[in-house]
């Protein structure tokens, strides 16, 4: 068998991760590239060789094709694999590797350029006689014209888009003209392409993908289908595999058509054909994506069959040693892609420190991931903190195995789409899989309500006594006992006071020994057992329960206290804190302020000094983790005062916009 000495790995996080161990596997070396605030990241301990590309600029980095092909050149790296995202599907990175005589492990020039551009695909397999929703193609301004050629709804597309970016739903009454630049903007951004177009949206339609894997010779297979429907801002947020609603007579249909399509391009890779199915299991060809996709571990799961090692191994010139009827779906497997993001806050990116970090454990439990230990979630990339996989032996019981594993995942300092995937997974209409791509939509309101609900309801005495018990012996732990911490509080009895989630609780503590902890408040006497204590844990016994309690400090002082994936905030009220106190604008917040919502760049600026604004005008727009925020005036006002100007790296504590009532 062929294979590679030495792979350079132009991609960061997860996915290089990802690559490094099946490259490993292969006792093939790697060569990982980071920018400097990457420079501790999980991929870059893992790699045989490191280079630096430079600050944190995407087009100075992870974007540059000049550099990361001069690299290769330097290392010695016999190939590139570009994982998803970013030069994944660059024609010029494909023909930088052919001039220089690096292997891109990816598919051919052909093949990317084709597919890669949506609407030359949906031309293309047109021909093959796939079925595919009505679309129209041509500038903003030409689209503003034609759009009523195509009746409502309709989605705006990026022609070169992929990973749910430069995509908008429009119907009757929203500002298509609008959307139209916002959606060209954003795909010139994000994949050097502004060119859109539009289609017809089939409402409440399944999304569901077939994975294909071609080799140098003409051979081409599928690996079945992933379900993909449960999507957030047109971004799949919840896979499995099988789909729940596929016949097996629509399986092969749709599989033959996948392996059709790959073939007649002349595919040469890991890739993976798009369809939509609506209520009536008609299906739509949408796109193919000629690239390894970030779901691909629930078909591993599957099947068995290592996808990322098989991409290799094509490139290096061997033949497939994989035939489609060798090939069957084992069992059941669900991701759950782990964001970094506020769902209680319309889902906001939520960079910042994280102050513990616990993945679940356990047989047949999968996590993907670009850390493994706390750290910081930057703003300069995608929120995805992770993907947790996991397997079992049919839909319901991978389904109550993920919930397990959700609530076993804990993320201190940082908001989390956690709490949200559990929820959505307990969801009626997902057991019963009567689900659409609208699902987050119709269903996002009651999901919160519930997560509050269950918070709510939670027992709070055993969170607040596990943390009492740590506040009062961590201290033990971390530092010789003195006769200080012998003799305790100067006082007659120890009162302990705390803020719960902004309510105020009161415990005495009446008695200790032998790490059995008596405390009583105004109605009740608690007994506690203390059985561990770690840095960041605490194991008690109350209500002859066992319980792992994980606790974590912020840099204000406030603890997280997770049980069972309920995390509430603590602080003890009776002792100084002497952590900083954190204000977004030093006591200075008002109507005319306006502050960035997260660290990011600014990208447009719609507005100058002097202006006159409405209610609800758009006057900057702020990026972060490849999403677009609109800041808006909040009143009709004059604009006293930009701060800042396109292109400036911004923070939450940086002050946007000043203006002045009218």
């Amino acid at each position: 068998m062929k294979l590679f000495n030495k792979i350079l790995i132009a991609n960061r996080g997860e996915i290089a991760v990802r690559i490094i161990k099946s490259a490993k596997k292969l006792g093939i070396k790697t060569v990982a590239i980071y920018s400097k605030v990457d420079q501790n990241s999980l991929h870059v301990e893992m790699a045989d060789e490191v280079w630096c590309l430079g600050e944190q600029e995407l087009s100075d980095t992870y974007l540059n094709v000049e550099k990361i092909v001069n690299i290769a050149r330097q290392s010695n790296a016999d190939a590139i694999h570009p994982g998803y995202g970013f030069l994944s599907e660059s024609p010029v990175l494909v023909k930088a590797c052919n001039k220089n005589k690096i292997v891109f492990i990816g598919p051919n020039t052909k093949a990317i350029q084709l597919m890669g551009n949506k609407i030359e695909a949906r031309a293309f397999v047109k021909k093959l006689g796939i079925p595919m929703t009505d679309g129209i193609i041509g500038t903003p301004k030409e689209l503003l014209k034609n759009a009523s050629k195509i009746p409502f709804p309709i989605l705006v597309k990026a022609a070169a888009g992929g990973g749910g970016k430069g995509m908008r739903i429009v119907r009757k009454g929203d500002n298509l003209k609008e959307i139209l630049e916002s959606t060209s903007r954003e795909a010139k951004n994000y994949f050097g392409d502004g060119s859109i177009f539009i289609e017809k949206y089939v409402e409440e339609p399944r999304h569901i993908e077939f994975q294909v894997l071609g080799d140098n010779y003409g051979n081409v297979i599928h690996l079945f289908e992933r379900e993909c429907t449960i999507q957030r801002r047109y971004q799949k947020i919840i896979e499995e595999s099988p789909s729940p609603t596929l016949t097996p007579e629509l399986r092969d249909k749709m599989g033959n058509d996948a392996v059709k399509i790959a073939k007649e391009v002349g595919y040469n890779s890991a890739g993976t054909i798009e369809f939509l199915v609506d209520k009536d299991l008609n299906y739509y060809f949408l796109e193919m994506n000629t690239r390894i996709q970030v779901e691909h571990p629930i078909t591993e799961m599957v099947t068995g069959v290592d996808l990322v090692e098989e991409q290799i191994k094509v490139a290096a010139g061997n033949k497939l040693s994989l035939k489609q009827e060798e090939l069957s779906q084992n069992g059941h497997a669900i991701e759950c892609r782990i964001y970094a993001e506020d769902p209680a806050n319309n889902f906001m990116p939520s960079p910042g420190e994280m102050t513990f970090y616990k993945q679940p454990e356990g047989e047949n439990i999968r996590i993907d991931s670009g850390i493994e230990k706390a750290g910081t979630v930057h703003s300069f990339f995608d929120p995805m903190i992770s993907k947790l996989v996991v397997w079992a032996q049919d839909r319901e019981s991978a389904r109550k195995k993920s919930i397990t594993a959700l609530n076993n995942y804990i993320i201190h300092g940082i908001k989390t789409n956690i709490s949200y995937l559990s929820q959505m997974l307990k969801h009626t209409a997902f057991v019963k899989n009567e689900i659409s791509t609208k699902f987050c939509d119709e269903h996002t309101d009651t999901l919160l309500e519930q997560i509050e609900s269950g918070k709510n309801n939670f027992e709070v005495e055993t969170h607040l006594l596990a943390f009492a018990v740590y506040s009062l012996k961590i201290s033990d732990l971390m530092h010789n006992k003195t006769i200080w911490n012998k003799i305790g509080y100067w006082r007659n009895k120890m009162d302990l006071e705390f803020d719960v989630d902004g309510e105020q609780r009161h415990l005495e503590l009446l008695h200790l020994k032998n790490n059995i902890f008596s405390f009583g408040d105004k109605k009740n006497i608690f007994s506690v057992q203390l059985k561990k204590i770690g840095n960041n844990n605490v194991q008690i016994l109350f209500n002859n329960k066992l319980t792992t309690v994980f606790i974590s400090e912020n840099e204000n002082g406030i603890s997280s206290v997770s049980i069972s994936g309920i995390t509430k905030m603590m602080v003890r009220t009776d002792i100084i804190n002497n952590k900083k106190v954190y204000t977004s604008d030093d006591g200075n917040n008002g109507d005319g302020n306006l502050f960035s919502p997260m660290p990011g760049k600014v990208i447009k600026v719609n507005v100058k000094d002097g202006d006159e604004v409405v209610r609800g005008s758009i006057l900057l727009v702020v990026e972060a983790m490849k999403m677009e925020n609109n800041i808006t005036s909040v009143k009709d006002a004059i604009v006293e005062k930009i701060n800042v100007k396109e292109g400036d790296m911004v923070d939450s504590n940086t002050q946007l916009v000043f203006l002045k009532t009218n």
